[in-house]
């Protein structure tokens, strides 16, 4: 068999089409990156680190890859930015159509364009949760409004933009920002509430665009702008099992995985924190995946998120 026939290399008949309920289309570009090249390398990094990982989920008690995990042919795509944008909107909204469950992997954040258009289209009153550590809400850059840079400008317009983590933005955008809707790294850092506060924002229907570099450089460095200050693992799973099970979260995307050759940790990480998406997803007993009201009760990481209160009880 070869190296990525099938996602995680589940056996065959999980990864069939016709019997999948979730599809992984994986985005191989770097078109308009500006620092550090590689997101291209990106998804067969994460396909590869897949492979490695154990499929049983402790948390959930669960196997999400039983429900089946169609990994579609990669987007090839690359003559402009705008034609990427546009090969991804036509594949993604194809699979939502088919009733899957979509979920894509880049490539580096201009993809999320394409997707976002395409889930905004098959979505009414869509929340776009986008959590990165920048805020790439220009209108245009160096010439293209198809830049990684301008990666939920669209969004902003289109649809209730939710934006988590930014701690790295340049003096235009606020004037396009929507202050009320953006959570600041900084902010969060003092505001114990601020997971409660991101849910408040959010509509029912949910999708998730997710920038690795979103989490902090000391446990994902393998992104082309590494900003000091991100999320930890544990207050992520915490935030990201809390949006699952209160709204419906219709796809995700992930990008900006940048692999080092010297440097598997980020890869895993990156593949992990995929499989724990979908196991939040389909973690409920319902045979679809529309999860809908169910609320949070013991959660297992309330202890352990990254700023604790000094009267905390451990």
């Amino acid at each position: 068999m070869n190296k990525n026939n099938t996602y995680a290399g589940i056996p065959e008949e999980y990864g069939n089409l016709s019997t999948s309920k979730i599809v992984i289309i994986p985005v191989p570009y770097d078109g308009t990156s500006t620092w550090q090249k590689g997101a291209d390398k990106g998804p067969k990094a994460f396909l590869d680190a897949s492979e490695n990982m154990e499929l049983y989920d402790i948390e959930t008690d669960s196997e999400v890859y039983k429900e089946g995990v169609f990994l579609a042919e990669p987007i090839t795509e690359k003559s402009s930015p705008e034609a990427v944008v546009d090969a991804v909107h036509q594949q993604t909204k194809k699979y939502i159509n088919r009733n899957k469950f979509v979920t894509i992997f880049g490539g580096e954040h201009s993809i999320s364009i394409g997707t976002i258009r395409a889930f905004n289209e098959c979505f009414s009153d869509l929340t776009v949760l986008h959590i990165d550590a920048h805020a790439d809400l220009r209108k245009e850059y160096e010439g293209s409004s198809c830049n990684h840079a301008c990666a939920v400008y669209e969004a902003n317009q289109t649809t209730n933009l939710v934006q988590v983590g930014i701690r790295s933005m340049d003096i235009s955008e606020k004037r396009t920002m929507n202050e009320e809707k953006v959570f600041f790294a900084h902010d969060m850092a003092v505001n114990e509430d601020w997971m409660d506060d991101v849910i408040d924002q959010l509509s029912t229907n949910v999708f998730i665009t997710f920038d690795l570099d979103a989490l902090d450089p000391s446990i994902m460095p393998s992104t082309g702008t590494p900003e000091p200050g991100g999320l930890f693992y544990y207050e992520t799973l915490e935030f990201l099992k809390a949006v699952f099970e209160q709204k419906n979260v219709v796809g995700f995307d992930m990008v900006e995985l940048c692999p080092n050759e010297n440097e598997k940790s980020s890869d895993f990480l990156a593949a992990k924190l995929f499989y724990k998406m979908l196991s939040y997803k389909f973690a409920s007993n319902d045979d679809t995946y529309d999860i809908g009201e169910n609320t949070i009760e013991n959660n297992p990481f309330s202890k352990l998120s990254k700023f604790k209160n000094d009267e905390d009880e451990y």
